[in-house]
């Protein structure tokens, strides 16, 4: 349910859409509604969202805002993330309150995964 004045949707670019989508599907179980060939739509992921197509990426060391997964088993989604083409860019480090890792998709996009199950 929409919620007034709460986040609701999420963007992001993808260079290669078709490879993004093949990412989060064999890593996250995700589906994509496509709306032509620049933009992918997902929903029910925790927060509903889409990919447009473009030349540009999102990575935070640039200034953008940063997506992060939980995950109850942090080690077992850095193995699927790998195994679907991500590219881990920063290993698993410990923080107050729990431990993380962050990734590359295929299209150069930059998102992370933490758990506090295990700290």
């Amino acid at each position: 349910m929409n919620k007034h004045e709460k986040i609701n949707y999420v963007e992001y670019p993808a260079k290669d859409i078709q490879a993004t989508k093949q990412f989060f599907e064999t890593a996250f179980g995700w589906t994509f509604v496509d709306y032509g060939s620049n933009y992918a739509a997902f929903s029910n992921q925790g927060l509903n969202g889409g990919f447009f197509r473009s030349e540009l990426a999102s990575v935070s060391e640039k200034g953008a805002a940063l997506m992060v997964f939980y995950s109850q088993d942090l080690e077992a989604t850095q193995v699927k993330v790998k195994q679907a083409g991500g590219v881990i860019s920063k290993a698993i480090f410990s923080f107050p309150g729990g431990r993380r890792f962050h990734f590359i998709e295929p299209s150069g996009n930059e998102l992370a995964v933490w758990s506090d199950v295990g700290v």
